[in-house]
């Protein structure tokens, strides 16, 4: 499903906050996983799926900051393997790109960026046991936030 003229243009504003944030967490991260798992089609690279879900599913189950999340994408990517092959769901959350943007800048929009996160990831919630999954055996089920 591709993104409007203005859920790309929210996504570009967006991108301007969170990579000027000053954040030691790096929430654009999230950003990067929520808009490619809601924008993702069946011409989209399995790895690029595959990194957003295992994404949001750090962050949104586990508690994973965007720095965490990062490390862990350092590491699947390390590892040579054939990715999965998700299902995408017709809806793809409540929230949008846009959604977040009309939060004011700080907190409240920070948190917009969670509560975006936690929508796209409840629509993929029938791959979630398969994500959990893959975590665990790429050793990033026991992380811990920290």
């Amino acid at each position: 499903m591709m993104p409007s003229t203005a859920e790309q243009s929210a996504h570009d504003a967006l991108a301007v906050y969170t990579l000027t944030h000053g954040d030691v967490a790096f929430i654009h991260q999230h950003v990067v996983d929520a808009f490619a798992a809601q924008h993702a089609t069946t011409e989209t690279k399995p790895i690029a799926i595959t990194f957003a879900l295992v994404g949001l599913y750090l962050h949104v189950e586990r508690g994973l900051s965007g720095r965490q999340v990062q490390r862990a994408h350092s590491m699947l990517a390390k590892r040579t393997r054939r990715w999965p092959t998700f299902p995408l769901p017709e809806r793809r959350g409540v929230m949008t790109v846009i959604d977040v943007m009309t939060a004011p800048a700080g907190p409240e929009r920070d948190r917009a960026i969670d509560a975006w996160c936690a929508s796209v990831w409840d629509a993929y919630r029938d791959v979630a046991p398969t994500v959990a999954t893959l975590a665990r055996e790429h050793g990033l089920h026991a992380w811990t936030p920290g």
